[in-house]
């Protein structure tokens, strides 16, 4: 049907990111010393503010009671005695500690159905000449890929409502952090890691995030495993749409093997997630480390021309995914993102990742002729590697 190269011819230029990055990189080229200097004061000038409000409201409350806390800001999360209100730092009503939910404590078991006349309950059956043919047909439009883009969405929400109706949540409440993670926990399970150089990762069906990092990059970090999530979850529903098939756990191991046999699918993968993650990020701070771990272990394997044009496929499907969380993440929980990733970092940052970004995005053609390719060669490998497929399968269940 097509090959990686010919792709190429479906390519445009995403001109309003184009413009944005060239704009970003034209103003902060050269380094601001002065400014960094000064941002060092401020930053000092508010933390020594701060101290000093802090120890003077704490010897006010201190002195009008010596109860043990039993309120707390939901703004800030500062705690309270009894006899006390208001946050005067963020001039809001205090809360019972009682009635608190802790959003981590959460457990939650999203589903992402899909119904179809078949059910393959095993791998030989699902991977069988019949579905191979089906799958290399290619029966499949832009117009069936936003409906699943849709569903998912759908999805998503009703999971998300379950769970605010299910824990009795005060949503407003919630401090930003706490926000993601619900809304992650609307899409996958999240448990803490401890251990470990990586911030997070994401395994059948789980985002596992260090919860000893900052808050801004524990946000950026369930993003971005979250987006890895959404783009297996989307092969997912394509395969069950072109072979007529209900979703269940081989699908979910296949569309994860194929996400990961090879470097070709790997950084597609890699690229999109870093792609979306950068969406929630402020600008300077965008990371693009673990994709290029795997671009520079190809050892020259791929063409600079085959590197773009996978680049251009993650930007695609990175658009999608964006849609999809930025339906529950809107403008006002962006800004919050921004504002926590402001009051926690203060290197100042470094616009390099930007110039690796491709401002290439596929028209909708040659976007289903990439999926295409993504499907139908890793259905052929996976066919040939039936016992691959069932060890994953024993660490899926």
């Amino acid at each position: 049907m097509t090959s990686i190269k010919e792709l190429s011819k479906y390519s445009r230029v995403d001109r309003e990111k184009s413009l944005m990055i060239d704009e970003v990189l034209k103003e902060y080229e050269e380094p601001m010393l002065e400014e960094k200097l000064l941002l060092k004061e401020l930053h000092e000038d508010i933390s020594f503010s701060f101290k000093l409000s802090k120890v003077e409201c704490d010897d006010i409350y201190a002195s009008s009671s010596d109860s043990l806390p039993s309120k707390y800001c939901p703004k800030c999360g500062r705690e309270f005695p009894e006899g006390e209100n208001v946050c005067f730092d963020c001039l809001v009503h205090l809360k019972e500690i009682s009635d608190k939910v802790d959003v981590s404590e959460i457990k939650s078991a999203p589903k992402f159905i899909f119904n179809g006349e078949n059910d393959f309950e095993d791998f030989n059956r699902l991977l069988n000449k019949e579905n191979l043919v089906k799958i290399n047909e290619f029966d499949f439009s832009i117009d069936d890929f936003s409906d699943i883009v849709k569903d998912i969405k759908s999805q998503a929400f009703r999971n998300f409502d379950d769970l605010v109706k299910a824990n009795e949540i005060d949503f407003d409440s919630l401090d930003i952090l706490d926000k993601v993670i619900l809304f992650t926990k609307s899409f996958v399970k999240v448990e803490y890691k401890s251990f470990g150089g990586q911030l997070g990762y994401f395994e059948t069906g789980t985002i596992f995030i260090d919860d000893r990092q900052t808050k801004s990059l524990q946000i950026t970090t369930l993003i971005h495993e979250l987006s890895h999530f959404l783009i297996q979850e989307i092969l997912i529903h394509i395969l069950c749409t072109i072979l007529d098939a209900s979703r269940n756990s081989f699908m979910e191991v296949l569309s994860s093997f194929i996400l990961s046999y090879a470097p070709f699918t790997q950084l597609i993968d890699e690229y999109s997630a870093h792609n979306v993650e950068g969406r929630f990020t402020v600008f300077g701070f965008q990371d693009y480390s673990s994709y290029k771990q795997i671009e520079q272990s190809l050892n020259g394997e791929m063409s600079f021309e085959e590197i773009e044009i996978i680049k251009s496929i993650g930007n695609t499907f990175a658009i999608n995914i964006k849609e999809i969380l930025e339906a529950l993440i809107d403008r006002d929980l962006r800004e919050e993102i921004k504002e926590q990733f402001l009051s926690d970092v203060l290197d100042r940052p470094n616009y390099n990742a930007l110039k690796m970004e491709n401002c290439q995005i596929l028209n909708d053609e040659g976007f289903i002729k990439a999926i295409w390719l993504i499907l139908n060669d890793g259905c052929e490998v996976a066919s040939s590697n039936i016992e691959k497929l069932d060890e994953l399968k024993e660490i899926f269940t």
